[in-house]
């Protein structure tokens, strides 16, 4: 690693200890309004990242006019460093204060039903609203969480990320280099436990090809896959942030899908991909309804990924 890269990281992880330590302290306003003012001012200098934004929303809301889809795009940021902002300040949070934070919508009833019977559940989730939110509500009322989290660069920053979710309950498993994550996730649903799951992104290049919002993509098959050989019930959950009277914080609602069934007649790998696209239509949906909370700066469409074959049309 260069000397510049050694600073660059050094100064990364400065940041977040930063963040954790300074924003726990701010009034909430004042935290919220210096968060708000970093995504407009990222928004308005318009780099990589922005971009993404725009083009993945151009995709799934293509009867935006211009004006419309920027107003979007700037919204998005802001919900993007809202959940920063929620981040550093979430070991604020109780138990009580979660529960007036963190509501279930649609079947959310059925997978309190699932994990109340100590039945193992699967959540595929999208990059949407505040997922560590809803996770360090379900270590209080479902079972303890486990999940994948993708390594970071630095690794002291991926560290940092490790205790912080790790301090809320979870049990959190390094994408690559800690060992068998597919194995540990087994594992955890065969105790009975709830493993939510980002799968809206392929992470793995074992991904499965779906149509989401009008388009192919590649997405994670962990979930199906999972749920298959577990038995455990399969749902998806689309995260959205709701307003909170008086306060500058805001809720969130899980919207949760019904249970993924199993088809019947076909091999294992073709089960796979009908379920993976039973999920991805629940969470389409939520993300034309909710595009602003859809945090998504990477690729994910395959004529993203593949320009070649985008030209070839």
């Amino acid at each position: 690693m260069s000397r510049r890269s050694e600073l660059t990281g050094a100064a990364t992880v400065a940041g977040y200890r930063a963040g954790w330590g300074v924003v726990r302290r701010l009034p909430e306003r004042s935290a919220y309004a210096a968060f708000q003012a970093i995504a407009d001012r990222t928004y308005a200098r318009n780099g990589k990242s922005v971009q993404r934004l725009r083009a993945n929303y151009a995709r799934v809301r293509p009867e935006l006019a211009e004006p419309e889809l920027e107003a979007l795009v700037k919204e998005g940021m802001r919900s993007y460093l809202r959940y920063f902002c929620d981040a550093f300040r979430l070991q604020l949070q109780t138990r009580e204060s979660l529960d007036g934070i963190v509501q279930l919508e649609d079947h959310g009833d059925d997978i309190v039903a699932e994990v109340s019977a100590g039945r193992p559940l699967i959540g595929f989730l999208g990059h949407m609203g505040n997922w560590d939110l809803t996770g360090a509500w379900a270590t209080y009322h479902f079972a303890k969480v486990t999940t994948i989290a993708e390594r970071l660069k630095p690794e002291e920053l991926f560290e940092e990320f490790l205790e912080f979710r790790e301090s809320l309950g979870m049990t959190i498993i390094p994408l690559t280099g800690g060992g068998a994550p597919y194995a540990a996730m087994r594992d955890a649903l065969n105790a009975g436990g709830f493993v939510p799951l980002l799968a809206d992104r392929d992470l793995t290049s074992h991904g499965v090809e779906v149509d989401l919002c009008g388009h192919r993509a590649k997405v994670a098959a962990g979930p199906a896959r999972l749920a298959l050989e577990t038995g455990a019930a399969l749902h998806t959950i689309a995260i959205r942030y709701r307003p909170l009277p008086g306060r500058a914080m805001q809720g969130i609602t899980a919207h949760i899908g019904p249970r993924v069934p199993v088809p019947d007649g076909v091999d294992d790998t073709e089960k796979v991909r009908l379920m993976t696209q039973a999920c991805v239509d629940v969470l389409g949906e939520q993300i034309r309804l909710h595009t602003a909370d859809w945090h998504m700066m990477q690729r994910v469409f395959i004529d993203d990924l593949d320009p070649a074959r985008d030209s070839a049309r």
